[in-house]
């Protein structure tokens, strides 16, 4: 039977569906399974930050020793040089041309039509030949490209180096005979392999990468886990039951796969394979020892906070000496370090004295007194509990409103004494500043948070 070659694409996928990008140890976790599953290929997500994904791609390519590992180079001829230095340690180092062929991605995301398109393939498929003897030419969105053009791309890559092209359907509307017919013309026109990328989004996955190699694919693109993909272990089941039937096989260790890939996935935050709908970005935040300092950046970017460069270095020191003591840090914590580290303010209000009444019955009364350059300030306001009332009371002292964020309050410590932390987010001009505070008696941490906040936007503001 005919061998069909599989590419893993489990790291390019996830990272196109997250907003965060995946931890180190996740990007090792997922290279490592496919690796040990058998996969001939291994791709890398396009390069993003180019001194952060340099030392990545440099770790994974010396632990990468069977399959071939393949990074697309981008659109421009200068990208290629820096792109190459990311894997040529791999051992089967190949560098990807991804470009679209399609009207309307052509004209519309890259602003040129077919002829300077077919010379942007030329160019980067030399220069990219220049580098690396393996080289890649992927029609991103073929099944909505006018098919001539098509052809047109594939024997021009050809002709200028490429060992390989791939028909990738990025839309996800086309079925198992458009995607078979669409093999077959391209089969007739080159000499290379062909390998194809399906979708799953119409739930004909499967069908379609069956019927690619009934008219000659290849190699087939899947991924362990991602959203409207072909997934490996569900292709793999299908080979494994009707292979024989198109004459192919595959050479993954079929016996691994569901166990390697469920521990793999244990390894890595699931939440980022939940629904769009159900999971919000800000859910998927986690962050560990290995994690950047432009991840930590960017989680912030997604909470609303703007932080300076040196706010960012105090949150990210801070953050390795809490993943020293406990691994990972989520959401909720992460938010607990930016409010105890970004813009450390003077203490323009100081908390003196609060009192509070509370009632099932009536709503809380709250007095509470602050000190601003030795001037006692004293405000008093009703509200839904004391909490409320005595945020409330704090705008009388200061004489502002400011919108209230977020409010969290959890327990430090066991016990019936136990420490209490409060977080409080309060929003200025578009901005978050964040303040916490913790006391035995939660609506003194509470206040405390609040005051702590207060002082960042007074200090910002002179």
């Amino acid at each position: 039977m005919r061998k069909i070659n599989i590419t893993d694409i489990t790291l390019k996928k996830l990272s196109e569906d997250r907003e965060i990008s995946l931890l180190f140890r996740e990007k090792s976790a997922i290279a490592n399974c496919a690796e040990l599953l058998g996969a001939d290929a291994i791709e890398l997500p396009a390069v993003k930050n180019l001194r952060e994904d340099t030392i990545i791609y440099k770790t994974i390519s010396q632990n990468v020793q069977n399959a071939t590992l393949a990074i697309p180079v981008g659109f421009n001829k200068e990208d290629v040089a820096s792109v190459w230095e990311c894997i040529k340690d791999a051992k089967n180092p190949r560098l990807q041309i991804e470009l679209p062929v399609s009207t309307i991605q052509m004209e519309y995301t890259y602003h040129v039509k077919q002829a300077v398109m077919l010379e942007k393939i030329a160019e980067l498929t030399k220069e990219a030949k220049a580098y690396c003897k393996d080289v890649e030419f992927s029609a991103i969105d073929a099944t909505r490209a006018d098919v001539d053009f098509l052809v047109s791309a594939v024997k021009e890559a050809e002709a200028n180096g490429a060992g390989i092209v791939t028909i990738c359907d990025n839309a996800g509307v086309s079925t198992p005979e458009e995607v078979a017919n669409l093999v077959a013309k391209v089969k007739d026109a080159v000499s290379i392999p062909v390998y194809v990328q399906v979708s799953d989004r119409i739930n004909m996955g499967v069908a379609s990468a069956f019927a690619a190699i009934s008219k000659g694919a290849d190699g087939i693109k899947c991924a362990m886990a991602g959203k409207d993909v072909l997934l490996t272990g569900e292709f793999s089941d299908a080979i494994s039951v009707c292979g024989s039937q198109i004459d192919a096989m595959l050479e993954l260790d079929t016996t691994k796969i569901h166990a390697s890939i469920d521990d793999m996935l244990s390894n890595i935050n699931h939440e980022s394979y939940e629904s769009e709908n159900t999971v919000s970005e800000k859910k998927k935040i986690l962050l560990d020892s290995d994690s950047s300092m432009a991840q930590v950046a960017n989680a912030a970017e997604v909470l609303g906070y703007e932080l300076s460069d040196s706010d960012i270095g105090n949150v990210y020191k801070t953050l390795m000496q809490v993943c020293e003591k406990k691994g990972a840090v989520g959401l909720k914590e992460f938010e607990a370090l930016i409010a105890s580290s970004a813009m450390q303010a003077p203490s323009t209000y100081h908390f003196e004295t609060y009192t509070t009444t509370s009632s099932n019955v009536a709503s809380s009364m709250s007095q509470v007194t602050l000190k601003c350059n030795d001037e006692i300030i004293c405000g008093v306001s009703n509200g839904e509990g004391p909490i409320d009332s005595a945020f409330r009371a704090i705008e009388q002292c200061i004489g502002h409103h400011y919108e209230l964020d977020d409010f969290q309050v959890q327990s430090v410590t066991e016990g019936k004494e136990a420490l209490g932390s409060a977080l409080v987010r309060l929003r200025n001009n578009g901005k978050l500043y964040s303040g916490n505070g913790t006391s035995t008696d939660i609506v003194a941490a509470s206040i405390r948070a609040y005051i702590n906040a207060l002082n960042k936007i007074v200090f910002e503001e002179a």
